[in-house]
């Protein structure tokens, strides 16, 4: 069984103290998400290319997990390359005809590249990038805001894309963005995500290090339920920048 991954978002964080909310975490996170909007993709304003920059120079070990939800992809894309982002998803609604080139372009730049989906956004629309994405990221969420209610539905998604891996052999992980608590963490993982972005249900906890052991554990005891554990693909563990 793979390992599945937790990503804390620091949108869920205090914004006047993003640095003392991870410190929070006493380590106990997979990768660090970091959500990126223009106000124009989506009606928020977030963070930016320093913040990723202040996160790697905190952080130097840290895997960075940068979502863009901008509309200027192209413009903004070297900015978080050099900031030092470890991967990089962009959204499958913004430009598709230049979705290929703009994955390929972030991969060629030595990092890992992913796709998002909004949960409007059929799976069929991605089948032609498959084979050079690292991630998928399935929002559960309506893209903008952090805190909302997560969507049930999207979890289809998550078993389609599972599916299409073990057919055609890719090598992509499944992550979902929005809404995930413990609850629901447990359902996702048994439809296929292998990656968790919680913000609001970690960050909102008592103890957010103690509350991402509960649900690394949960989801731990759900998998093994499953007879003959999960049935993905075998994919390498990845912490790192």
């Amino acid at each position: 069984m793979d390992r599945k991954l937790f990503a804390p978002s620091i949108l869920g964080a205090d914004p006047l103290s993003v640095g003392a909310a991870v410190d929070s975490l006493n380590g106990n996170f997979d990768w660090l998400h970091v959500d990126v909007m223009d106000g124009r993709f989506v009606p928020n304003v977030s963070f930016g290319a320093g913040m990723v920059g202040a996160l790697r120079k905190k952080y130097p070990e840290a895997f960075l997990d940068v979502h863009l939800m901008v509309e200027e992809e192209d413009v903004l894309l070297p900015g978080f390359v050099a900031a030092g982002a470890s991967q990089i998803s962009i959204h499958a609604e913004t430009a598709p005809q230049l979705l290929h080139s703009r994955l390929s372009r972030i991969r060629g730049a030595g990092i890992k590249a992913g796709v998002a989906l909004a949960p409007p956004t059929l799976v069929e629309r991605l089948k032609f990038v498959l084979s050079v994405v690292d991630t998928v990221l399935v929002m559960s969420v309506t893209p903008g805001f952090g805190g909302q209610r997560f969507i049930e539905e999207t979890l289809e998604k998550t078993r389609d894309l599972l599916r299409l891996r073990e057919a055609e052999g890719y090598g992509y992980r499944i992550e979902m963005d929005g809404g995930i608590d413990l609850e629901n963490a447990v359902r996702a993982a048994a439809a296929g995500c292998d990656v968790f972005v919680m913000g609001s249900a970690v960050f909102g906890a008592p103890n957010p290090a103690e509350y991402l052991s509960e649900a690394k554990n949960l989801v731990e005891k759900r998998l093994k339920k499953q007879k003959g554990g999960f049935s993905g693909c075998p994919l390498p563990i990845e912490t790192k920048p």
